[in-house]
């Protein structure tokens, strides 16, 4: 830190004040001759109303005063002097030419005199005594001058002290961020490899010989069990990337979410996976304006939390009702509880609870963060409670109520079964071509392929095919441009196309449609879901582009 300097010592003043000009000369000039030698100044005045014209401006070290003036006498002169705070501790030795009696002199000491000087004035003693004020208001000017270095020096340790306290708070918070997302990192490779594993195992076994029908299916059913578990947890960082940034779009309708929990419920108690818990549940009507979809993701994650972190045998309830302008869910159960150092922290991203390596209760700790961003999108909040460990906890999540909506008429059945269509893949994966050919064909689709979009565009002018499956991501032109020629081409310009694409964000799917797609899809695409949309697209007429 660098030294403070040390301020000047402003010299000290003298104020002499008598009516007599001779006596007021001669005490100026006799002080004069010692003013540099003992480093103060003299000042002078010629009446009461003159000094304390001079106190308003200066301070004195000392004031010698004559006590006969006439107007204002020395006595009253010191009493205006002594009234204000700022000159009220001014020492004044009073000047008399008569002897003073004990009355004066009591009298001048009620008004603020320390001493007696009688003329004519004998020099040593007049030098004797302004020496001792003199320099005791130097001691004091510079006592004044080091408190506040002093304070000021306080005031930049004090500053200096918080900002050491916030960095070392910054530096903590980094630190305990970066242990998180390495432990996040570690948890991803775990939750990767495990279904990678069990579809590299799967495969390998439907290729060994000798291996029976029902053991080829089993191992079917694991790699598409496997696989939507790899795309549950790529949903899950997508969605919590497009909710951290604000790029999720919210399909918003009026709904009942009552309706919604229960149908969630359901499907958990449908595919046993709450068979081992004692479920309960108590769900009032309640209308909010939301994205069905992700009011259901809040749903499950808070489900699944409470699944995961509460033992077999366990209670969880799940509870839906109005109060005030909010409708409230609250998620409470038995489990282990969170500790009173976490609980503050549960929403934030990539934080669990403690966990051992055994991985047991799964999970990437980015559930609860997504929970409580599409809560804010949707213009609600989500709190935690606990009790504290083993106590289980209660999560409640609060969203906008809305009045009761009358459910819209449904939309009229497509007409009757149609000739499967003709379907071009356009993909640059082999793997992926061959499979989802295979696919395709085996639901007994007229497959075409091509492993880039300049072949697929002269395969779609040669075998002309009522629907386009079209990867983005191409190798020479790219899906966008592929359906930009085919739009434009009056020979392929009927094709429906669809667009095959890792990426889901908001500006992706605007890029597709102005492309002239009319639909998108994120990989891995469901099989229902794209015979579904094949089936829909192939029966809507084509909306070109002007």
């Amino acid at each position: 830190m660098a030294e403070i300097p040390v301020p000047k010592i402003d010299t000290p003043k003298i104020l002499v004040v008598n009516d007599d000009a001779n006596s007021l000369f001669a005490l100026t000039s006799l002080l004069a001759q010692w003013a540099g030698q003992e480093g103060y100044e003299v000042l002078a005045a010629r009446s009461g109303q003159d000094a304390l014209r001079q106190v308003l401006m200066h301070d004195f070290a000392v004031i010698l005063l004559d006590v006969n003036m006439p107007g204002m006498d020395g006595f009253e002169t010191a009493a205006a002097i002594h009234e204000r705070a700022r000159s009220a501790d001014i020492p004044i030795i009073f000047i008399t030419a008569f002897l003073a009696d004990e009355l004066d002199r009591l009298k001048a000491y009620q008004h603020g005199a320390v001493d007696f000087l009688f003329t004519p004035v004998i020099p040593q003693i007049l030098y004797a005594k302004i020496s001792v004020f003199v320099t005791l208001a130097m001691k004091n000017e510079e006592l004044k001058k080091q408190a506040r270095q002093l304070s000021q020096r306080t005031t930049e340790l004090t500053a200096t002290n918080q900002r050491l306290t916030r960095e070392i708070a910054e530096r903590q918070t980094v630190e305990r961020q970066n242990h998180a997302k390495d432990e996040f990192l570690a948890m991803l490779g775990h939750e990767l490899r495990n279904p990678l594993s069990a579809i590299s195992s799967a495969a390998s076994l439907i290729g060994l010989p000798g291996v029976s029908l029902d053991g080829v299916q089993r191992a079917k059913k694991i790699i598409q069990r496997q696989s939507q578990h790899l795309g549950r947890i790529v949903d899950d960082l997508l969605d919590l990337s497009r909710a951290m940034s604000g790029k999720i779009l919210l399909n918003r309708a009026p709904l009942d979410l009552a309706t919604l929990v229960g149908q969630a419920l359901e499907t958990y108690r449908a595919t046993g996976r709450s068979t081992d818990y004692e479920l309960d549940q108590d769900l009032e009507p309640g209308w909010v304006e939301g994205d069905s979809t992700r009011l259901e993701q809040i749903t499950s994650n808070l489900i699944d939390n409470a699944l995961k972190y509460t033992q077999p045998g366990g209670r969880i309830e799940v509870r839906t009702w109005t109060e005030n302008d909010d409708v409230v869910l609250t998620v409470r159960d038995t489990g282990v509880g969170i500790a009173a150092e976490l609980l503050p922290h549960v929403f934030d991203v990539f934080v669990q609870g403690s966990s051992t390596l055994d991985r047991s209760q799964g999970g990437l700790g980015i559930g609860l963060s997504l929970v409580r961003r599409l809560a804010e999108l949707h213009g609600g909040s989500i709190a935690a409670e606990s009790a504290g460990a083993n106590r289980g906890s209660t999560f409640t999540l609060r969203l906008p109520r809305v009045e009761h909506q009358s459910a819209a008429a449904p939309a009229a059945p497509a007409g009757g079964a149609q000739d499967k269509p003709r379907v071009l893949l356009i993909e640059d994966n082999d793997d992926g071509r061959e499979m989802m050919g295979m696919m395709l064909s085996g639901y007994g689709y007229q497959v075409e392929s091509a492993a880039d979009g300049l072949l697929g565009l002269t395969a779609a002018r040669d075998c002309q095919p009522d629907l386009a499956l079209v990867d983005i991501g191409l190798p020479g032109i790219d899906g966008y441009e592929v359906a930009r020629r085919l739009r434009a081409d009056p020979a392929t310009r009927a094709i429906r196309l669809i667009a095959l694409t890792g990426y889901g964000q908001a500006e992706d799917l605007r890029r597709v449609m102005d492309a002239g797609f009319d639909r998108h899809l994120v990989k891995p695409v469901d099989i229902d879901q794209l015979m579904e949309v094949i089936d829909t697209c192939a029966r809507a007429p084509v909306a070109l582009k002007p």
